[in-house]
């Protein structure tokens, strides 16, 4: 069994067990969400039928007890003692963190522009773009109305009285470089195979940025992080928002020690991004333009017949069929522990909403990330679903727009959590193909394939 400090699953018969971790977790879920437990079918595949169900019978306090459960679940090692997540910030250590510095080298950006297909755009070019998206349902109407929110207030960018806490501020997908750029003031952590990154963001900018030294490990510092950041409270509103991610069941350990540290700091504002790769209930109007699309497809519904019988119908099934509003973007090739780890960051955006915190969680679209370009089957699934109408962003050009709905959510909070992620989603398209994705997934990825063979985007 590892005996590795810092966050780890527990132990089942002598081992550290993924699947069991999150089987349990999402069992304490359902039973809030009054709905029967998972049977005993390979979790790699009941796991998707657990949080569709979840999805669709959420309840009030379904949240609390998914966050209550990882936190009793999941543990904290140290110096060869374990205990439950929920008493690892009451964990004393003598050992106090440095703080490095970072003065941005940069004037201040003082308007938006988004990065988009070789071109800049800013002001009336960014409009004309973002009504294109929406007509052709891409995003949702509300998503136009945030970044329209930050265009009429660049005065919003810099986030002035603000401190900004970034955890994994590294990420590919997080906001570093427009928040530095922006000239907000923020601290940022991850770990220090990140230290070069993160400080070339922040002397590139125009804001000041505070690491722990060279970096972190969240997983195995986190009393001394809590501690840190402590130091750094000056009495301006915090913001703490979640981008750690990692591969496999370490994803789910750096979601449960943010959620962590999140939890020990009631007074802040909470943002994350939600995946398109989950599932969600859509908007109405999604749905019923995905249901008017399925109706005119014309000629090209008897090409498809064949494609339908042959598999059973198991391919090109119509979107949101049997009356259901389920927008259902699982894919069983993520695991479970991706979903899981995500899950979380929702759970606790509801928590938070709930606990009258200010809330900014935001449906990033389908993004050409390393992570995405390292799995053959995905990519070739992203760069085939243009033929269904989908665009896959740039990470360029997805940083940007949400960090402009970040700053837009602090200025303007949402009322409730996830019914401002479907209103504002950026979904790609994929809430309103007249396709349920699975049933078009295969067909996306044959389409992509020799795409992916050449490496191109």
């Amino acid at each position: 069994m590892e005996h590795s400090d810092g966050v780890q699953f527990p132990a089942v018969d002598g081992e550290r067990s993924t699947s069991a971790a999150g089987r349990a977790i999402l069992t304490d879920a359902l039973r809030a969400a009054g709905r029967p437990p998972a049977g005993d079918d390979d979790w790699r595949a009941a796991y998707l039928d657990v949080l569709r169900d979840l999805t669709e019978h959420d309840a009030p306090g379904v949240a609390a007890a998914g966050l209550a459960s990882v936190h009793a679940h999941l543990v904290q090692v140290r110096d060869g003692r374990e205990r439950p997540l929920a008493e690892a910030l009451a964990t004393t250590s003598t050992r106090t963190l440095p703080t490095t510095e970072i003065r941005g080298e940069s004037r201040r950006v003082r308007e938006l522009t988004v990065p988009y297909d070789g071109e800049v755009l800013r002001g009336d070019a960014l409009r004309r773009r973002v009504a294109s998206w929406v007509a052709d349902g891409v995003v949702e109407p509300g998503f136009a109305v945030g970044v329209e929110d930050v265009l009429e207030h660049p005065e919003w960018l810099a986030l002035e009285g603000r401190r900004v806490v970034l955890l994994g501020a590294g990420a590919e997908m997080g906001p570093l470089e427009q928040l530095a750029a922006w000239g907000a003031d923020v601290v940022a952590v991850d770990l220090p195979s990140q230290s070069q990154r993160v400080q070339a963001l922040a002397r590139t900018g125009a804001g000041t940025v505070r690491t722990p030294g060279d970096g972190a490990d969240l997983l195995t510092t986190l009393p001394e992080l809590r501690a840190w950041i402590g130091e750094h409270d000056d009495g301006r509103d915090l913001v703490v928002a979640s981008h750690v991610y990692a591969d496999g069941g370490a994803h789910v350990r750096l979601a449960a020690a943010a959620d962590a540290l999140v939890a020990d700091l009631p007074g802040a504002s909470y943002a994350a991004l939600a995946t398109p790769t989950d599932c969600y209930v859509a908007p109405d109007d999604a749905v019923r333009e995905a249901r008017r699309r399925w109706e005119s497809r014309g000629a090209v519904r008897l090409l498809q017949a064949p494609l339908r019988a042959a598999s059973a119908g198991r391919l090109l099934r119509p979107a949101y069929d049997g009356g259901r509003r389920l927008a259902d973007g699982l894919v069983r090739q993520q695991g479970p522990n991706y979903a899981l780890a995500k899950r979380i960051q929702r759970w606790r955006a509801t928590q938070a909403a709930a606990d009258g915190r200010t809330v900014s969680l935001n449906l990033a679209p389908a993004t050409a990330t390393r992570s995405v370009t390292r799995h053959r089957a995905l990519m070739a699934a992203y760069l085939g679903a243009r033929h269904f109408g989908v665009e896959v962003f740039a990470p360029a050009t997805t940083r940007a727009l949400m960090a402009a709905l970040l700053v837009r959510d602090l200025h303007v909070p949402p009322t409730a959590a996830e019914d401002a992620l479907a209103n504002s989603a950026a979904h790609g398209g994929l809430w309103r193909i007249p396709y349920e994705l699975r049933s078009a997934l295969q067909l996306a990825a044959l389409a992509g394939f020799p795409r992916s063979l050449l490496g191109h985007r």
